[in-house]
């Protein structure tokens, strides 16, 4: 109970049994309960309607009227009060009566005691604010379900569409009717996805799964879409299906791509335009001199050779370029991270040892393994290696070398205490061609991230200026450390 008295309304038309009960209420502790009273009907439907009480006392007989009256009366009004029926005498009939009416209780006068009235009140009380706090969440999630942007879906055991809000309605171009006669399996766009989607839903100890599938529309239009399931009642076997429509962000992310791709051809076009120009012009000056005025024997070789060596370093870019671009065949065997990463940092231990760089290492205790090319996985670990120790100060620097297990991924990190790379170099740092350094050829990055992509992973570099770099290779585990 609260500190503010309960408000309660006894209607009965018997001043007697108002007093007794009031007796009682005080008995059991007073200040605690204020009773106010209403002996007719039609005074009883007036204080109803004010709706200032708490909880209502109501006689069964109140002359022409019952109890089963008043409770219809709140029926009425759609006021959900809690209702106490009090009566002479036990009568089962009146009893079932008065609960399917909406009693929260039913009393016989002539047996209540202070604490049956205390418990009986107490317990409708506590009846009455569960119900609102059910009615009101029910409310909320009911206006979270009917007004959702995303797709919801409930479905039974075998899968049937037992509810579907207006957004699922909407965006699978069905009526009502027509969902609710409908089973998930002809929402799917492809019948071995629905199989993926009712293995995993039934298979998973929590029924729950997050995937991206295709559903298709009434009218036969694809949806990309991500489904979240959920089974909402396990003893029931509701499952709760959660759909976002990604049709639109899927068409733009290719979009994107698309620019993407352009740019990137863009910029390689243009710098093998630069690479190759040099060589370029150099054979036109070697060729006009030809054209021109008669030369000696003498001269002529010098041009010869000229033409000679500039074809060469031509065929040279394109033959490098080819080479760090290019699917390449890998001679697959199982190798463990921390023996791969030891074999490239020993290759590179006369660099560390003339700039006296300092190394950590922070390997996992027991090696794990991937599948991978020995020789070309040891060559893209050296490349990142090599830049990391000519990024930093001679006799101060320090390269840091981990290995880690993240689920059925193995994780390789390379961390430097250089300078770090400022953020327009970082976007363009595995584009082929690109270097800093005075006699670099660009490629050395571009290679590593060709070698890494062919073992199915990926490579990315976080840096801050000032900070030192760190790159991070994730690798595919073999299928025994999954």
């Amino acid at each position: 109970m609260t500190d503010q008295p309960v408000h309660i309304l006894m209607i009965d038309d018997d001043e007697d049994d108002f007093f007794l009960v009031n007796q009682l209420l005080q008995d059991i502790s007073p200040g605690q309960y204020q009773l106010d009273w209403a002996p007719t009907y039609s005074k009883a439907v007036e204080q109803i309607d004010r709706k200032v009480h708490d909880i209502y006392l109501a006689d069964y007989r109140l002359g022409p009227y019952t109890g089963i009256d008043i409770l219809h009366h709140f029926q009425q009004l759609d006021y959900k009060a809690p209702v106490i029926m009090l009566t002479g005498k036990g009568d089962y009939s009146i009893d079932k009566e008065a609960m399917q009416a909406g009693a929260s209780d039913y009393l016989v006068k002539g047996e209540i005691s202070a604490d049956l009235l205390e418990r009986s009140i107490r317990y409708a009380l506590d009846e009455a604010r569960h119900l609102r706090i059910i009615e009101e969440n029910e409310k909320k999630y009911f206006g979270v379900f009917e007004k959702a942007y995303d797709l919801i879906i409930l479905a039974d055991s075998d899968k049937n569409v037992i509810d579907a809000n207006p957004s699922a309605i909407r965006s699978l171009q069905y009526s009502k009717e027509e969902m609710l006669g409908m089973n998930l399996r002809q929402l799917f766009f492809q019948e071995d996805q629905c199989k993926h989607f009712f293995d995993h839903i039934n298979a998973r100890a929590d029924s729950s799964l997050r995937t991206e599938y295709n559903f298709v529309t009434k009218h036969g239009k694809k949806l990309d879409v991500m489904v979240s399931a959920v089974m909402l009642d396990e003893q029931e076997q509701i499952f709760l299906c959660v759909v976002q429509d990604i049709t639109e962000r899927k068409r733009e992310e290719l979009e994107k791509q698309q620019q993407q791709k352009f740019v990137v051809t863009g910029r390689i076009a243009r710098v093998i335009a630069h690479e190759v120009r040099n060589p370029l012009t150099n054979i036109l000056l070697a060729v006009s001199q030809f054209k021109g005025e008669p030369v000696s024997v003498e001269d002529s070789q010098v041009y010869v050779d000229i033409i000679e060596r500039n074809c060469t370093r031509i065929n040279q870019l394109i033959t490098e370029l080819l080479h760090s671009t290019r699917m390449i065949e890998l001679n697959i065997r199982p190798h463990g991270i921390n023996e791969l990463t030891d074999k490239a940092l020993a290759l590179a231990q006369d660099r560390l040892q003339l700039n006296e760089i300092s190394v950590r290492k922070e390997y996992l205790k027991q090696d794990v393994m991937i599948p991978a090319d020995e020789d070309k996985v040891i060559i893209a670990l050296l490349n990142i290696i090599i830049n990391a120790v000519e990024a930093m100060t001679p006799g101060k620097g320090l390269l840091t070398l981990q290995t880690a297990k993240q689920r059925d991924k193995a994780v390789i990190t390379i961390s430097d205490n250089g300078p770090g790379i400022p953020e327009e170099t970082k976007t363009r740092l595995f584009d082929p061609f690109f270097t800093n350094k005075p006699k670099g050829t660009g490629l050395g990055l571009t290679s590593t991230q060709n070698i890494i992509m062919n073992h199915k992973g990926t490579v990315h570099v976080e840096s801050e200026m000032g900070a030192g770099s760190v790159f991070t290779i994730v690798l595919p585990l073999n299928g025994e450390n999954q």
